[in-house]
C-alpha cells in the first residue's frame, strides 16, 4: 500500500475500533485458572464446575478475584441466582485502606423476595450498587432463570447492561459521581474505585451460576 495513503488510513482504522483487542475467555467451563480467593490463595471449595457452569453453592467459597487488572474494558456474562438469592460482579476492585477488597458492584438479585432487594433504588439488580438506581423497566429474568448482563468502562465512563439494554450509566470524572459517593456506604473509603483494579466474583451465601465470562479490553 502506499505509504501516504496508509498514514492518512490508520487514524480512521482506529477510530473504527478495528484493532481493539479479542474477547478472552475468563471461564473456560472446566477450571478456576485466572482466579484467586480474595486472601491469595486457591479459590474455596464452595465454588464448583458443574456441567460447564461456575456454581457457587452456598456453602462458602469465599470472593473470587481475577488475577490481571482492567482499566477500560467490556466484561460480558450470563448468569442465575436461587430464589431469595443475591450476589454481585465487581470491578475496580482494590485493596482499600490495605484492609478490605472494594470496587464498583454490578448488583444481582432476587428484587422482590431478597431485604435488600426489596429496598429498591440502589440495590435491585443491574444497579451501581449503592450509588445510582438502574432503569426501573428494565427486562430482568426470573431467579433460575439465565440472565446476560455486561459492564463497558471506558475513559471513566460506566454503563451496565441487562438483557441487551443499557440500564444504568454514570461517569466517575463529573461532580455528580462524587456527589452519589458522597450519599453512598463508601463515603469514608479513600481511595474506592481509583480507574483500574480486578474483576470480583462475590460470594453473599447464596447459590449463583456463571457461564460464557468473556473481558475485551478497550
Amino acid at each position: 500500500m502506499n505509504p501516504t495513503l496508509t498514514r492518512l488510513l490508520l487514524p480512521l482504522l482506529g477510530s473504527l475500533n478495528l484493532y481493539a483487542a479479542e474477547p478472552i475467555s475468563l471461564f473456560d467451563g472446566k477450571s478456576l485458572s485466572g482466579w484467586t480467593g480474595s486472601d491469595g490463595k486457591a479459590p474455596g471449595a464452595g465454588w464448583v464446575i458443574d456441567n460447564g457452569t461456575l456454581h457457587l453453592n452456598g456453602t462458602g467459597g469465599g470472593n473470587l478475584l481475577s488475577d490481571k487488572e482492567y482499566q477500560d474494558f467490556e466484561l460480558e456474562w450470563e448468569w442465575k441466582i436461587e430464589d431469595g438469592g443475591n450476589n454481585g460482579v465487581k470491578y475496580w476492585v482494590t485493596k482499600v485502606g490495605g484492609k478490605e477488597w472494594l470496587g464498583i458492584e454490578y448488583q444481582m438479585i432476587d428484587d422482590s423476595k431478597h431485604p435488600d432487594g426489596k429496598k429498591g433504588g440502589s440495590h435491585v439488580t443491574a444497579s451501581i450498587y449503592d450509588i445510582k438506581a438502574p432503569d426501573a423497566k428494565k427486562p430482568l429474568n426470573a431467579p433460575g432463570q439465565w440472565n446476560q448482563s455486561k459492564v463497558v468502562v471506558k475513559s471513566g465512563k460506566l454503563e451496565h447492561w441487562l438483557n441487551g439494554k443499557l440500564v444504568c450509566q454514570a461517569d466517575t470524572a463529573q461532580p455528580e459521581w462524587q456527589k452519589m459517593i458522597a450519599a453512598s456506604k463508601f463515603k469514608n473509603k479513600a481511595g474506592f474505585a481509583p480507574g483500574r483494579g480486578r474483576i470480583m466474583l462475590t460470594d453473599h451465601h447464596d447459590k449463583v451460576w456463571y457461564r460464557n465470562i468473556r473481558v475485551r479490553e478497550l
